[in-house]
């Protein structure tokens, strides 16, 4: 099986092959915020998240929903005819709410003709029963992804980066989930202070044994006014070059079934916020890399056929 000719299953290829064309994200924001933030769990968040709960790129909460769907579509048709959508609450934390609110922003979103999938990005600790049984309803009105940010099965790292729950919140949070028949879409980071190589590809074996349909491999941004910047700035770790990015992308790559669809390879960080590393910013030409280090490879032709090999 070939993907278009890249040697992973990439979401493009996966959109393509549902809908039969490209498909874009609409970024948006369903104002709320996040228990690592309020008290509950924590406050100041994750040490690397951003003032706008890593929804930099999310429309204004200020919105409604079918006009922050309204807003997205225009910016993204001024470039390019587009007719298919993901709906994608990406700000904070987005199912921290009464499920009577999540009900009417969901389904203001999944009710766009236009939109065909609905994802959500939130925590494990996060999922009740009555939001579990919300999503169960709304994946059969249309596909719904929920998107889980571990970032890393090492509780020391989760604990410097403030993550504030256990992996075994995460497992719980996965079979639920996938009780419900909705696939789960897994954020990791690469790069974190103080994790190794060796301890990054665990992380990849963990995930690979896991019931996941997808994963977003995320180079760490070191973004302005975080408290991982004041920690960058300190000189307490260095960030990756990028060919040593490039290089540790495709081992992780390589040790995930290529039944596991890649959502994301490097990840953006708004460029009026980004401290590090600033070749991240190149996005193209970091694509072209990871396409280019790939095929020099000499195992990777072998992924387009053989899933059975990564079991």
């Amino acid at each position: 099986m070939k993907w278009d000719d890249k040697p992973y299953y990439s979401l493009d290829y996966e959109m393509k092959h549902c809908f039969g064309e490209k498909v874009y994200r609409l970024a948006l924001n369903g104002g709320m915020t996040c228990p690592n933030r309020d008290g509950t769990v924590g406050k100041g968040g994750c040490i690397f998240c951003s003032r706008g709960g890593s929804g930099d790129f999310a429309a204004s909460s200020l919105l409604s929903i079918p006009e922050q769907l309204a807003s997205q579509k225009a910016l993204i048709r001024r470039k390019r005819p587009v007719q298919k959508f993901i709906a994608y609450f990406q700000a904070y934390t987005n199912t921290y709410a009464p499920a009577a609110y999540l009900e009417k922003i969901f389904t203001e979103a999944i009710n766009d003709p236009e939109v065909v999938v609905l994802s959500i990005a939130t925590r494990p600790d996060c999922l009740p029963d009555d939001v579990l049984a919300l999503l169960e309803r709304l994946n059969r009105i249309k596909p719904v992804w929920v998107e889980l940010g571990l970032q890393t099965v090492h509780e020391n790292t989760s604990k410097l980066i403030r993550r504030g729950y256990e992996l075994s919140c995460f497992e719980r949070a996965v079979s639920a989930l996938r009780s419900c028949g909705i696939q789960v879409i897994v954020h990791t980071i690469l790069g974190l202070p103080g994790e190794s190589r060796t301890q990054m590809l665990e992380t990849m074996a963990y995930l690979n044994h896991s019931d996941i349909q997808g994963i977003k491999l995320q180079l760490l941004h070191v973004l302005r006014d975080t408290d991982l910047a004041s920690c960058y700035e300190s000189g307490s770790f260095a960030v990756l070059g990028m060919e040593e990015y490039v290089q540790l992308l495709i081992d992780c790559v390589e040790r995930l079934s290529p039944d596991i669809v890649i959502h994301r390879m490097t990840g953006d960080g708004p460029s009026d916020l980004l401290i590090a590393p600033k070749w991240s910013m190149r996005k193209r030409t970091v694509l072209n890399r990871i396409h280019a280090a790939f095929r020099e490879r000499d195992t990777w032709q072998g992924r387009l056929y053989d899933s059975d090999l990564y079991k």
